[in-house]
């Protein structure tokens, strides 16, 4: 199976993409260290991977750009087929962020989800305060349905640091516990339909 956009091709994830993450750069922001890949050993990262592939409820990908790089990784899970839904994450190299990989994975994949899985609807969370991340899942269709608080990971985190100031909004501290807000978020199949005619004119899958 292979899925290809302008830049990008999507492939099923392999072992060897999983072994090539220890390359990838790191995000600066400490709000997003969670998303940054510790120092970890070879039985690690195949103990993440067969945990990843190893279930008929979830699906992941490898992402390559027009170089044939492994630039990131998405992933669906909590698959219904009964409902035809499930949830959306998606990972990047922080080399290769802000460069329009995202937009383009993600809507390169839900053609393929809606359209040759027969998928009907798709669900992601994403922190409040990643608002580049939520500007990529807007232009491909998603929508804010929820907002809910999760403990924060960072329970150290330095309140005076001018990333964590800068989004002070998305923090709410209850019982000397910090906890950030998140939104979910959900695009159906008329939505991504109707969003890619309007950006592209008549639709073609």
């Amino acid at each position: 199976m292979e899925i290809r956009g302008e830049r990008v091709k999507i492939l099923p994830l392999k072992l060897e993409d999983a072994y090539y993450m220890r390359r990838w750069g790191v995000h600066k922001n400490p709000l997003l260290y969670d998303y940054n890949l510790p120092s970890v050993t070879d039985e690690e990262i195949e103990e993440w991977y067969y945990y990843k592939t190893g279930s008929r409820d979830r699906k992941y990908y490898s992402i390559f750009n027009e170089e044939n790089r492994f630039i990131g990784y998405m992933g669906i899970k909590n698959i219904r087929k009964l409902w035809r839904d499930a949830v959306l994450g998606i990972v990047f190299d922080p080399n290769y962020v802000n460069k329009g990989y995202g937009t383009e994975a993600i809507t390169t994949y839900l053609k393929y989800y809606f359209f040759q899985m027969g998928m009907k609807r798709l669900f992601l969370e994403v922190a409040q305060f990643n608002k580049r991340a939520i500007r990529c899942y807007e232009k491909c269709g998603f929508r804010i349905i929820d907002r809910y608080l999760r403990e924060f990971f960072d329970q150290n985190i330095d309140f005076n640091n001018p990333y964590f100031n800068q989004e002070r909004s998305a923090f709410v501290i209850i019982d000397r516990k910090v906890y950030n807000y998140v939104y979910k978020m959900k695009v159906d199949r008329k939505a991504f339909f109707k969003i890619q005619e309007e950006l592209n004119g008549k639709f073609k899958y």
